[in-house]
């Protein structure tokens, strides 16, 4: 459930047609979540899933894989964008979600260009551009942000990455403002589940608590991203839901819970939280204990700079695979 005594906010991790026509208007109407996003493997699971698509796509005959897929794509994200303006237009979130080609996350200017013109075909403003944190990506998000075009950095593991979005976000949100650019917005999606599933059994063999890593990492950076006091780019915590029943199923909502953040996850670990009305803020958690436990890490022989470094190259592969799977199989 959306905080607002908090500025905490929930946003719905999935996209598909049906859903946004049928089930997602109560999600909002309750005040459960006050945005959502997407990503190429939600899409591609929903493209290649769902039937809501077969009749668009039997429009669209003799268009490329890729010109097909955004045509769905920048349907179902003007129909979201559409749904939330209410939300967006009280300054209640209201933003949806929309991710360049993976493809493109060493090219600057291709994602500059593709960014500057899906936001132009989906036409509403309350769209966020999600953009890789990647050395190319932060030249994109400056320039998107200072066009006015709201950004959310994705694929954020590292407080190092975390610190080259605020910064080209910041200088983003400076320049637009010499330009009189409109309201503009920013999270950074900081990825927390897959610390454990990829730490833990390594953890435990060496006598460390297990399910600790992605929270304490994601707090690090929340504390970095709060201490510079900028309202408009906030700690947005995705990758929250969990596999198997070692947690409970909102864990990573309840111990990330914290004020001016937001939760994206999905919907059965929406409902899951829903059902324990788990209120109490989580965070801050002081800087001395996470740099302890960290400094613990890298004593017991783990490299947390080469544990970032591939986890962010193991999400780059698979949002590049989902894509390239989904285009084989609408092509």
């Amino acid at each position: 459930m959306v905080n607002r005594d908090i500025n905490f906010s929930l946003w719905l991790d999935f996209i598909e047609r049906d859903y946004l026509k049928n089930e997602f208007g109560k999600l909002l109407e309750q005040g459960i979540v006050n945005g959502a996003t997407s990503n190429p493997a939600i899409f591609a699971n929903a493209i290649t899933t769902s039937p809501a698509y077969k009749e668009q796509l039997a429009t669209l005959e003799g268009k490329s894989a890729k010109e097909k897929y955004e045509a769905l794509a920048i349907e179902d994200i003007r129909t979201a964008a559409q749904m939330l303006r209410p939300l967006y237009d009280a300054g209640n979130d209201g933003y949806i979600s929309i991710e360049v080609d993976p493809f493109l996350c060493n090219d600057t200017e291709g994602t500059i260009e593709e960014g500057k013109r899906l936001f132009k075909a989906i036409d509403e403003p309350n769209v966020m551009v999600k953009v890789p944190a990647t050395q190319a990506g932060y030249e994109a998000m400056t320039a998107l942000m200072k066009e006015g075009i709201s950004v959310n950095a994705t694929l954020v593991f590292s407080p190092k990455q975390a610190t080259q979005c605020f910064k080209a976000m910041t200088k983003g949100i400076a320049q637009g403002e010499q330009f009189g650019s409109c309201r503009v917005e920013a999270v950074i999606s900081v990825f927390v589940s897959r610390f454990d599933r990829a730490l833990d059994a390594e953890l435990e063999a060496s006598g460390i608590e297990p399910h600790k890593t992605g929270i304490y990492n994601a707090a690090k950076i929340y504390n970095m991203i709060e201490a510079n006091e900028v309202p408009n780019i906030r700690a947005l915590f995705a990758s929250t839901g969990v596999k198997g029943d070692a947690l409970e199923a909102n864990y990573y909502i309840k111990g990330l819970m914290a004020a001016h953040s937001v939760n994206t996850a999905p919907l059965a670990t929406i409902e899951a939280h829903l059902e324990t009305n788990e209120k109490a803020e989580a965070l801050p958690i002081e800087n001395s204990i996470l740099n302890g436990y960290f400094m613990n890490l890298e004593d017991n022989g783990f490299n947390m700079d080469e544990i970032y470094e591939q986890l962010l190259n193991e999400g780059l592969v698979a949002f590049e695979e989902s894509f390239t799977n989904m285009l084989e199989q609408i092509k």
